[in-house]
């Protein structure tokens, strides 16, 4: 059964409990397979990255084939994306509001220009009901990952606490951050460190990195553990108790207000 999250996030768990730990979110307008359904949960494995865990069952909305069908054709075919950690929209069918956190995908977005009020609004449609959003908000198509492009887009996010599972602008965790950012230049991650570290290609050298590479680090066990987003060789962003950024060197992360490496360099990749 296929279904969508109508929902601004949608917290995903591990077991079917409130109390469980919260491995990932489904945004605004994500889909996904429901795989097993109990009274209050179900199931779940997200389209985007294969995410798999337990959502609160009266938060999932089911789709027929031809409603999945016309959304997602619709859904995977658009570059529009909320750019600012947090817009809202409204909806057409009864004005109300929904905030919606950066890296929500819009179908059928289209800017348009209301001929009364003489102003321009964005536009897109959810299961045949449209949406209005403030065009500023919006990234239409993805712009090339410079370093002037990133650090204009990854500005707003700054001090954005860390949440584990989190993926939005009230708490992200390391990897949801660099999925969220990579995603306004249209590259598509993985959600987990581990596995975002298997994309793209190596980068043999920290003097080679360019902005928007993704910087990879580990704990004392040597596994991954931790990634961020160059902006150059020296610097980095990344989410670490909250988004920050940080001086980067070849032995890994330096924080300067506890004078200490807090994380060892281990990858670089360009995705």
């Amino acid at each position: 059964m296929k279904a969508i999250s109508l929902y601004s996030v949608i917290p995903v768990r591990a077991e079917a409990s409130e109390g469980a730990e919260q491995n990932t979110q489904i945004l605004f307008g994500e889909t996904f397979d429901v795989l097993e359904e109990k009274p209050r949960w179900n199931r779940v494995k997200l389209h985007l990255d294969g995410q798999e865990g337990w959502v609160d069952a009266k938060m999932v909305t089911k789709m027929s084939p031809a409603e999945y069908k016309s959304y997602h054709e619709a859904y995977i075919g658009s570059s529009a994306i909320v750019a600012m950690p947090m817009a809202y929209a409204v909806s057409e069918n009864n004005g109300q509001t929904i905030p919606l956190t950066a890296g929500t995908r819009l179908a059928k977005y289209q800017v348009t220009k209301d001929e009364a009020q003489k102003v321009f609004f964005g536009r897109f449609e959810v299961l045949g009901v449209g949406f209005r959003i403030d065009p500023g908000m919006v990234i239409a198509k993805s712009p090339d990952l410079n370093e002037q492009n990133l650090l204009q887009t990854v500005r707003f996010f700054l001090n954005i606490p860390y949440l584990w599972g989190g993926k939005n602008a009230m708490g992200m965790d390391c990897s949801g951050f660099t999925q969220v950012i990579m995603s306004l230049f249209g590259k598509a991650l993985k959600r987990n460190a581990g596995e975002q570290v298997t994309q793209g290609r190596k980068i043999s050298d920290l003097s080679k990195v360019q902005a928007g590479d993704l910087v990879f680090f580990d704990h004392e066990d040597g596994k991954i553990s931790h990634v961020g987003v160059a902006i150059d060789s020296e610097r980095l962003i990344h989410c670490s108790g909250r988004v920050k950024v940080e001086k980067l060197d070849s032995n890994g992360i330096f924080n300067a207000e506890t004078g200490v490496y807090s994380h060892h360099l281990m990858a670089i990749r360009r995705v």
